[in-house]
This record gives C-alpha cells, sequence and structure tokens, in this order.
C-alpha cells in the first residue's frame, strides 16, 4: 500500500538573502490553492530560527503576513512541521544583509543543553506564531539534511513531542559536514532509531520516514530546470566555492535524486511514482509512505504538483500527513 507526503521547506535562501514575500509567501499561497483545489494536504517545514529572527528585527515587512499564513495552514488541516536552520539564533544584521553564526550551523555537533535550548525556543516560536500555547509539532526536518551524529538531538527532539523525522535521503552522502546516509539503503521505507538514523532500533525513540530518492548515473542530475534552479539562487561565489567542496560527494557512479516537485519536471515524478506503483501491485502488503520535497523558494511552475497529483488521485493513492501516517503505522505495529 503506498500513500504519498508532500512536504515543503518554508524558507529564504540559506545565507539570508531574499523577501519573505517572494520566495515565502506568494509560492506558499500557490501551492495551497492546488492543495485546496484537489482536497488533499501537505506537510509545511517552518523554519522556525529563521522566522523569529526576522520577526525580531523587523528585517522584512511581510513578516505578519508569513506569520498570518502558517496560521491558516494550520487551521485548514495543514500539518505544520519544525524546520530549523540553527545558524540563525545568534544572526546580526550588519549593511542590511544578514551575518549567520555557521559556528552553529549543524545543530547534532552542539553541546546536548544547547540543542535542548534551540528546540524548546524554535517550538515556542510555533507556538507564538500560531497562537497555540500548547501546540507541539509531530515531525521535523533538519537543515541541509544535518541529523548526524544522532543520538543527542534525538533525544531532545523526542522529549519535546516529536515523533517523525524526515530528515534524512537514502544514498546521501556530504563530505564537508560528515553527513553519511549511504548505510540507510538497505533500510525500508521507515524505521525507529535512536542513536544513529542510518540504523533501526525495534526500541527507537523516533520514527524516519525519509525523503524518497532512487540511486541514478550521476549525468541525470544536471537537467534544465535544476541548473535553472541554481542559476536563480543568490551569492554566485558561495555556490561556487560549495561546488568545490560537493565535487567528492558526485564522485560516484550513482547519486541519489530526491522526489523533489520543484526539481524535477512532470513526467520525471510520475517515472519514479510508476516505478514504485509497480513494485506495489507485486507486494501490496508492504506499507510505503513515499515522501515528497519542495522548498518555497524553488517553486518555478505548479504544472509538476497537478500533475502528480492528479496521478495519484486517479490511481488511488492517498494523499497524507506524518500525522496520518504515524499513527498507520503505529497500528500496524501493535498488531504484529
Amino acid at each position: 500500500m503506498i500513500e504519498c507526503i508532500f512536504t515543503v521547506d518554508y524558507e529564504i535562501y540559506g545565507n539570508g538573502e531574499g523577501s519573505l514575500r517572494e520566495l515565502v509567501y506568494e509560492p506558499a499561497e500557490k501551492l495551497k490553492a492546488v492543495f485546496r483545489k484537489w482536497n488533499a494536504r501537505s506537510v509545511v517545514f517552518v523554519e522556525a530560527a529563521e522566522l523569529e529572527i526576522i520577526g525580531s528585527e523587523r528585517a522584512d515587512p511581510a513578516i505578519d503576513l508569513v506569520e498570518r499564513q502558517i496560521r491558516e495552514f494550520h487551521g485548514e488541516g495543514f500539518e505544520v512541521g519544525l524546520h530549523l536552520h540553527p545558524q540563525w539564533y545568534n544572526a546580526r544584521r550588519q549593511d542590511a544583509q544578514w551575518q549567520l553564526d555557521y559556528g552553529e550551523y549543524n545543530l547534532c555537533r552542539l553541546s546536548p543543553g544547547r540543542i535542548d535550548q534551540i528546540i524548546d525556543r524554535s517550538i515556542a516560536y510555533l507556538q507564538k506564531a500560531l497562537g497555540a500555547p500548547g501546540y507541539h509539532p509531530l515531525s521535523f526536518r533538519a537543515g541541509n539534511w544535518l541529523l548526524q551524529p544522532t543520538g543527542a538531538t534525538a533525544k531532545s527532539l523526542a522529549g519535546h513531542g516529536i515523533r517523525v523525522d524526515s530528515s534524512i535521503f537514502k544514498g546521501g552522502l556530504q563530505h564537508q559536514h560528515n553527513l553519511d546516509y549511504r548505510g540507510s539503503r538497505k533500510n525500508g521505507y521507515y524505521w525507529a532509531f535512536s542513536e544513529d538514523v542510518n540504523v533501526p532500533d525495534s526500541r527507537g525513540i523516533l520514527l524516519e520516514i525519509p525523503t524518497f530518492t532512487k540511486m541514478v548515473p550521476i549525468w541525470k542530475m544536471f537537467t534544465a530546470k535544476r541548473i535553472g534552479l541554481q542559476q536563480k539562487s543568490p551569492s554566485k561565489t558561495q555556490h561556487r566555492q560549495k561546488g568545490l567542496a560537493r565535487l567528492r560527494d558526485f564522485a560516484r557512479f550513482r547519486h541519489p535524486m530526491k522526489l523533489d516537485f520543484c526539481r524535477l519536471t512532470a513526467a520525471e515524478m510520475i517515472r519514479m511514482l510508476d516505478q514504485e506503483m509497480a513494485k506495489d501491485r507485486r507486494n501490496p502488503a508492504v506499507f510505503r509512505p513515499i515522501v515528497a520535497i519542495g522548498h518555497t523558494k524553488d517553486l518555478v511552475d505548479l504544472e509538476t504538483v497537478e500533475s502528480s497529483l492528479s496521478y495519484l488521485r486517479d490511481r488511488g493513492v492517498p494523499i497524507s500527513t506524518f500525522r496520518d501516517v504515524h499513527d498507520k503505522i503505529m497500528r500496524r505495529d501493535e498488531r504484529s
């Protein structure tokens, strides 16, 4: 059985550049309208640290629109998850530009006390933005996929009521940040974990439901749509430097292609989904939650989203949230 979860990272560019109206509010409004049209809901991963700091500095006049939009998402049944780039919390504004604290880039490499402090603060921001003091997100996605080393962050997330992580993508590798998710390729569509997100643990404190990937020849990663999005983003110098660091990551025959509705074409999305549908027909007993990802800052067309939702609806595939899927997994585990 397949269920598809559409997730969107709700954020501006990673270096702090870009306007909230153009990169967050307007694309999210368009996306919300598409999901309403199909009577479907998605998971909105709100970048809490970024929005809190921008709001506290009144650095972008659209912050009030954005916070109202978050409340609308929540009120209309979209799942609001926690997304977090911790380098924002010590950010300062200088000459109309953000100076971020890259010493805190990877949440998992901070002290347990600092991890707790950051997660507590970010959830408090969501509660304030939503006007819901008792709100606790069910799902989490780490900034830049960074959930290694895992243990202390997993413990803190679970202690704050989070039950589902979707930070990893099978086959992922970043030498620059010591991220290595290649070990997770042998896992199923979801698994519980505690100390190492790559390693299933039947008594784990969190449930991993990764962004869906397919291993492809490296040349398939260099498509016109992807290159166009890369050129669209700012700070070309920063991207060149990052690109040099990424050469080692790409130096392998096959690379994980994410089910990304912003970077794939409609045909590519449907091809990946078709292959999973074929597997499901051969073995329908396996529960297959399939996570698609996108970013508000990358939403350049809605055709891929429309086509994907139409494809899934025509084939009777539920479009779900992590809360829906988490509850089904828990019930399945109780029966087994």
